[in-house]
């Protein structure tokens, strides 16, 4: 029988301290559905009285259907008070959620230095505090902060401050690193001894200012610890959190540990980009089981074995986490590629050997013109069904305009295009506080009314890139556009020596993309189908 481990996701609050995330009450509400739809055991939402937003999020979470345990966070009592008559204590026990996480100090430098009182006393403030919580009825997890740098310095104190814990009624020991600086190896050791000396089931906290954080919670469950906290995708203060993203599949997947049931896996990466679109942060590509690229192969070697067996480059099947293997197109790849690529878009090519040939040259020529597919992955997809005979020609462009005028000292800017939508001409004119951004709104505007889904679709990056720079002003530019909405995030790319064409194109291509894989997904209406252009010539 495997061991089970308690997934304790800190994204609503840990996470939100990171540099560039701000999450409303409504954000909060929607990640902590998601988290629950994960599966995650534990959902720390905030602290109930530090501001109106988690205030707000704990007031409006009691009315809906959370399985997972909905949170609070405070700090041990203030020293030389009582704990009933902490006010931070008793907004969480009053915010009606059935357990919460108290913060307190284990590092006798911080006693001294931060708080400024003495061991006994905060020995007192972390019993009283507990103490309290447990007399209210609520599950008490404690939070040990820089235990791992207490226990170095002083160990016999930091085990007393558990002890304390543990007498008062604690439920969760919970060993955190907070600063980031402990190494694996010290990790395991000191959590072996933890696991000897207490009786309280232990948990792991852990910050990444190492890079270590996600090695430091495998460590620490392999020593006895049988809860994780951390943060979907890393997020968090500094350097961010332990991510739960890389935790939950190494301790499922390649650890043999029973984390989430199989199907709630599958559902990581979405969980991952949902979320990360809620937040606004962009997700890096190379993030490990759930990055875009963390199961892309660009090497004609890396590619031609792994159409023989994904095992030769993969080290398990993306589908397990809920992504998916992907070909990347570009001037060092070979047929293989694209040859791999057509048939996972499902394109015929097997009596097609000449034409998957020259359609690798007229690639290798893009790029040598300045195209980057394997960062395009939808102008990429087009380019080859186009290729191959399909139709994907959504709506076709007659004309576009774009007019900038500096007024009084405001820079205004206006675009103009002219489509023709299955035989309908549209006309139609938007402003943006650019020249891109009006050409964007102004596409959106002439097609919302024929595919009304292209209200969920946003731009998420926009990139420019100058080649040949001694060309100067007249030298090429390419432009990446990311698109993305709550359900996946694609990439397309335009160039031209004038930057608004390079983005237009791009533009266009991601509209394009966009709509051809609604209709692939069934989320575009039935009656869209022939205006969708999807035929087979």
């Amino acid at each position: 029988m495997t061991t089970p481990i308690t997934i304790f996701d800190t994204t609503l609050r840990d996470g939100t301290q990171g540099e560039g995330i701000s999450l409303s009450a409504d954000d909060k509400l929607k990640i902590a559905q998601k988290l629950d739809a994960l599966g995650v055991h534990y959902i720390e939402g905030g602290n109930p009285g530090s501001n109106s937003k988690d205030i707000e999020f704990f007031q409006r979470i009691k009315s809906m259907n959370i399985q997972a345990k909905i949170t609070a966070f405070g700090s041990t009592r203030r020293k030389f008070s009582l704990a009933e008559q902490d006010s931070s204590l008793v907004r969480i026990a009053e915010s009606g959620v059935p357990a919460a996480t108290l913060v307190g100090k284990s590092w006798d430098f911080h006693v001294h230095t931060a708080l400024q009182t003495t061991l006994e006393e905060n020995l007192a403030m972390v019993y009283d505090s507990i103490a309290y919580l447990k007399h209210k009825g609520m599950e008490a997890l404690f939070d040990a902060e820089h235990f791992f740098d207490g226990y170095k310095n002083n160990p016999e104190y930091a085990v007393a401050v558990l002890r304390k814990a543990q007498e008062a009624g604690a439920d969760w020991l919970v060993l955190c690193d907070t600063n980031g600086g402990t190494l694996p190896g010290e990790v395991s050791d000191i959590v072996s001894r933890i696991r000897r000396e207490l009786t309280a089931p232990i948990g792991i906290h852990t910050h990444n200012d190492c890079e270590l954080a996600v090695a430091n919670s495998l460590a620490a469950i392999q020593a006895g610890a049988r809860q994780v906290q951390g943060t979907i995708n890393g997020y968090g203060e500094r350097c961010g959190n332990a991510n739960l993203c890389s935790i939950i599949p190494n301790l499922q997947v390649k650890m043999g540990y029973d984390v989430l049931p199989e199907d709630k896996l599958r559902t990581l990466t979405g969980t991952a980009r949902y979320i990360s679109e809620i937040a606004n942060v962009n997700m890096p590509v190379g993030q490990a089981y759930v990055g875009n690229a963390a199961f892309a192969h660009k090497g004609g070697i890396h590619v031609s074995a792994i159409m023989k067996d994904s095992k030769t480059y993969e080290h398990i099947q993306p589908e397990l986490v809920g992504n998916k293997q992907r070909i990347l197109v570009s001037e060092l790849a070979g047929q293989s590629n694209i040859i791999s690529k057509a048939q996972s878009l499902g394109l015929d090519i097997n009596t097609n050997n000449d034409q998957t040939k020259a359609i690798m040259d007229h690639i290798k020529e893009l790029e040598h013109q300045g195209y980057q597919f394997e960062a395009a992955d939808a102008s990429l997809e087009l380019l080859l069904r186009r290729a191959f005979g399909e139709t994907v020609e959504v709506f076709k462009v007659e004309s576009f305009k774009v007019l900038m005028e500096n007024a009084k000292g405001q820079m205004n800017s206006e675009a103009i295009v002219k489509l023709n939508v299955d035989g309908q001409q549209v006309y139609t004119a938007a402003e943006g506080n650019g020249p891109v951004n009006a050409l964007d709104n102004a596409l959106r505007k002439a097609l919302v009314q024929f595919y009304p889904k292209i209200e969920e679709i946003h731009l998420s990056d926009y990139k420019v890139r100058v080649f040949d720079e001694k060309d100067a002003t007249a030298a090429k530019v390419r432009v990446l556009v990311e698109s993305s909405n709550v359900e996946n995030t694609w990439s397309t790319v335009g160039v031209s020596s004038n930057v608004i064409e390079a983005s237009w194109e791009a533009l266009v291509d991601s509209i394009r993309y966009a709509l051809l894989n609604m209709e692939r997904s069934n989320t575009a209406p039935t009656d869209n189908i022939e205006r969708l252009g999807v035929v087979n010539h």
